[in-house]
């Protein structure tokens, strides 16, 4: 016999005969990705594990209450609930869809009609109260946040949005103010802003934070409110964010949104823990089939080095390979080049700031045609300044953005944008879908986005450089996300 407690709003205590507990340690016991690799483990003081049921507390996430029945029925072990651990609220969706109907909602080019998908993911929200919703780029994200806001407000509640950048905070800001403006909702009587410079005291029905401005916040500033919502949820497995989300020990409704999740068991696990069980929102193949996403056309250009360099190079560590690849002038030329032939607005990405992107931004500023506008953002950038040329690049035409990954892979809103490069080779399924996902709204005269994946071969007889692995893991997301690839080898 297994008996549960609800302790509060993020834990649950499971407690058995002691073989039970020890079982119910190891089942949900599992190694973290690259612990092998931490100084810690090597010292020999880390064994590289995370336990998500403590054994002398006896506790674990709520969300993960459907893992525990599992386990549970696996193993033919009753389960005795001292007291209502959870039980989903009785809402039918007829009548979330009449409520996302009446709030008038309307977007930069008139009124939005809310699709089938969004309705079914308001909806196992509202009844759920915990939950992931897995919605990739241009699915309507902030739509499907607004909306539940709203459904919150009415109820009486006080909502908390976090999001992982400044930039974010004041995108959504202005994509509430965009859905409101015919519907009479005032979003600055409802809404506020939490980053440097605002206040952190909450007068407000809505506050729109990073994390980093309320990490170091005490608990009983968090008892202020009645629902968290957490956009680019993927990013809360970081400690930081774990810790704010234990101190929401009276919230009970908490909602993540993301566009994927990657493929760590842990990391998911400890995600749907905080959050609840994911919900599959809908697909980006099927919003292209749909015609609601741009069609997605992949080149990689494979780079192949000469074989003098290959074998003087070999069997170096990663970092020595991306230093390498960083400076090595003929390929920054090459991406130079491309980007310069590339027609229509064309996002650059790259890793390193000073000694990658600035080489990247003085080579191609320099050719570039005068009347052709070139931005260069990195975390450096202030937020004002970016919002800026995110609006400046809207209007344009043939516009270049060249934009660190940490900063222009997710949430930025600019449809127009026709030609993404990737610059700088990662392995990373969540970087590499979220900077996809830069390319593929649709605008007034879009249909397609052209990616171009640049790969690089600096393979020496059987040893297999580094970046190379990465783009066959890149190639294998393509596959399984059912995207169409052309692979080109291009002798540098």
């Amino acid at each position: 016999m297994i008996k549960v407690e609800k302790i509060n709003e993020v834990f649950i205590r499971v407690y058995a005969d002691h073989d039970i507990e020890y079982e119910l340690s190891e089942y949900f016991t599992f190694e973290i990705p690259g612990a092998r690799f931490m100084p810690a483990y090597k010292a020999g003081i880390f064994d590289g594990k995370i336990r998500l049921y403590n054994l002398h507390t006896k506790t674990l996430y709520l969300g993960l209450l459907d893992y525990l029945r599992v386990f549970a029925e696996r193993n033919q072990y009753d389960i005795e609930y001292i007291n209502e651990v959870e039980l989903d609220n009785i809402i039918e969706q007829d009548e979330v869809e009449r409520f996302a109907n009446d709030l008038d909602l309307h977007g930069k080019h008139g009124k939005i009609e809310i699709r089938d998908y969004q309705i079914e993911a308001i909806h196992t929200a509202i009844k759920k109260n915990r939950t992931i919703l897995v919605s990739p780029t241009g699915s309507g994200k902030s739509l499907i946040i607004y909306t539940l806001i709203r459904w919150y407000i009415e109820e009486g509640k006080k909502c908390m949005i976090v999001v992982p950048s400044t930039s974010l905070v004041e995108q959504l800001y202005a994509d509430f103010e965009d859905y409101s403006k015919l519907n009479g909702w005032s979003v600055s009587d409802n809404t506020q802003k939490l980053y440097s410079g605002f206040t952190r005291e909450f007068t407000r029905n809505v506050l729109i934070t990073t994390w980093q401005s309320i990490v170091k916040q005490p608990k009983e500033w968090f008892g202020q409110f009645d629902v968290l919502i957490g956009d680019e949820a993927h990013t809360f497995k970081a400690k930081s964010l774990t810790s704010i989300m234990e101190k929401l020990v009276n919230t009970k409704i908490k909602i993540g949104t993301t566009g994927t999740l990657d493929n760590s068991k842990i990391n998911i696990l400890v995600l749907q823990g905080i959050f609840g069980p994911a919900h599959r929102v809908t697909t980006t193949k099927a919003l292209m089939d749909n015609k609601k996403l741009a069609e997605l056309k992949i080149t990689s250009l494979i780079l192949k080095y000469d074989e003098e360099l290959r074998k003087n190079f070999k069997n170096m560590t990663y970092q020595q390979e991306m230093d390498l690849l960083v400076s090595n002038e003929k390929r920054n030329k090459f991406i130079r080049n491309l980007t310069l032939k590339c027609t229509g607005n064309t996002l650059l990405l790259f890793q390193y700031v000073e000694k990658h992107g600035k080489i990247l931004h003085e080579l191609i500023t320099e050719k570039a045609d005068e009347n052709r506008k070139v931005f260069f953002i990195h975390g450096g950038t202030h937020v004002s300044d970016r919002e800026a040329i995110r609006k400046i690049v809207a209007q344009e035409s043939d516009a270049i953005i060249i934009a660190s990954f940490g900063v222009y892979s997710a949430g930025i809103d600019v449809p127009s944008i026709e030609n993404v490069i990737f610059a700088s080779p990662s392995k990373s399924k969540i970087r590499n879908l979220q900077s996809i996902g830069r390319g593929l709204r649709l605008k007034d005269g879009k249909t397609h986005c052209n990616l171009y994946d640049i790969a690089d071969d600096l393979s020496y007889k059987s040893w297999k450089n580094h970046t190379l692995k990465h783009a066959a893991e890149r190639y294998k997301l393509y596959t399984e996300e059912q995207f169409k690839i052309q692979l080109i080898e291009v002798p540098l």
